[in-house]
C-alpha cells in the first residue's frame, strides 16, 4: 500500500538533513548531470517539466535555475511548503508550480499537459503496481518527450549490506527479497532492478533507453566522516561522474537511473506499419525502428 503522506510530512528535519549530506548531493549532482546529456535534444527553449513525487524539490529547483518551467506534484503538504521555500530562497518562484495530489491519480489538466520532461524519481519503491505507475508516469509526456526514472538498486542490497553493515548472513538473506525498509520515513521499499524496469518501458512505447548509476562507490567507502572533506568530496563526485554510465559499476550502483524517450508514434515499437511484408516484425524493427530490440 502507498505511505500515508504524515509519515513524509513528520521525517522532513531528517530528509533535508540527508539531502545536505555528501551522499545526499551526489543523488542530486548526478542525475542532473545525467538529465542534461538529454535535455539538448528537446531544444534550446524552456521545457516545461513534471516532477512527479517530486518531495520539496531537490530536482526541480535544480533545473529551475537553468530557466525551465517545473511543476512540482506531491501529496505531502510539509514537502511542498519546503519546495516553495527554495523556491523563494533561489529566486525561482515564477517558474516553480506546487500541485498537492498523487502523482499516480493526477488532475486533468496536468495528466493531459504535453510535457516535455517527467520525471519519477524516488516513486516506483513506494508503489504496488508498478506498470500501471510507470503507466500514469507516461500518460502528461508528449510524444517525443523524456522521461527520467530513479528508483533504488535492488542489486546493491546485499553489497551495501555486506560492506556497511559487516553481516554476511543478512546479505545472503538479502539476494532473495526485493523488501527493505528505509529508516528516514519508517517506510517498507519495494527494490527493482533496471534489468526489470527497462522491459515494461519499451512495451509502454519508449525508446532509446539508457542506464545510469548512482552512487557507485560513495555507499561502499565506510568512512561517512571523510565524504565531508571537500577535497576528498570534489574527488568522489568526479568518480561518480566517470562511472555512472560504464559498466558494472552502474549495476551496483545505490540507484539506477533510466531515460527514454516516448515514442513519437502511438504504434508499437515492434508492429510493423501498414504495407510491410505479411509476418514481418523483427526484420522490419531492426531495419526502420532505432528504437526497437529484436523482439
Amino acid at each position: 500500500m502507498p505511505e500515508a503522506p504524515e509519515k513524509f510530512n513528520a521525517a522532513m528535519t531528517t530528509w533535508q538533513e540527508w539531502q545536505d549530506a555528501p551522499w545526499g548531493r551526489l543523488r542530486y549532482s548526478i542525475a542532473e548531470a545525467n538529465l542534461l546529456c538529454h535535455l539538448d535534444g528537446l531544444g534550446g527553449g524552456p521545457l516545461r517539466i513534471l516532477d512527479l513525487a517530486g518531495g520539496d524539490g531537490g530536482d526541480a529547483i535544480r533545473l529551475a535555475a537553468r530557466g525551465h518551467h517545473v511543476t512540482i506534484v506531491d501529496y505531502a503538504p510539509a514537502m511542498l511548503a519546503a519546495a516553495t521555500e527554495r523556491a523563494v530562497a533561489g529566486g525561482v518562484t515564477a517558474l516553480i508550480n506546487c500541485v498537492e495530489a498523487d502523482a499516480t491519480d493526477l488532475p486533468r489538466d496536468l495528466a493531459d499537459g504535453e510535457f516535455d520532461v517527467v520525471l519519477c524519481h524516488n516513486l516506483l519503491q513506494y508503489v504496488d503496481d508498478t506498470p500501471g505507475t510507470l503507466t500514469s508516469v507516461l500518460a502528461p509526456l508528449k510524444p517525443g518527450g523524456l522521461v527520467s526514472v530513479i528508483a533504488t538498486n535492488r542489486h546493491s542490497a546485499p553489497l551495501n549490506i555486506a560492506v556497511r553493515e559487516m553481516d554476511p548472513a543478512a546479505a545472503l538473506a538479502a539476494l532473495g527479497t526485493d523488501q527493505a525498509r528505509t529508516q528516514i520515513f519508517d517506510s517498507v521499499l519495494t527494490l527493482h532492478t533496471a534489468e526489470e524496469i527497462i522491459p515494461t518501458l519499451r512495451k509502454l512505447g519508449c525508446r532509446d533507453i539508457a542506464h545510469y548509476g548512482i552512487r557507485s562507490f560513495c555507499d561502499y567507502i565506510t568512512d561517512d566522516a571523510r565524504k565531508h572533506d571537500p577535497d576528498f568530496y570534489a574527488d568522489l563526485e568526479r568518480l561518480e561522474l566517470a562511472t555512472t554510465a560504464r559498466p558494472p559499476y552502474m549495476h551496483t550502483a545505490r540507484l539506477f537511473q533510466l531515460t527514454a524517450w516516448r515514442q513519437t508514434s502511438r504504434r508499437s515499437a515492434c508492429s510493423p506499419p501498414s504495407g510491410a511484408p505479411p509476418g514481418c516484425t523483427t526484420a522490419w524493427s531492426r531495419r526502420r525502428c532505432r528504437s526497437c530490440r529484436p523482439c
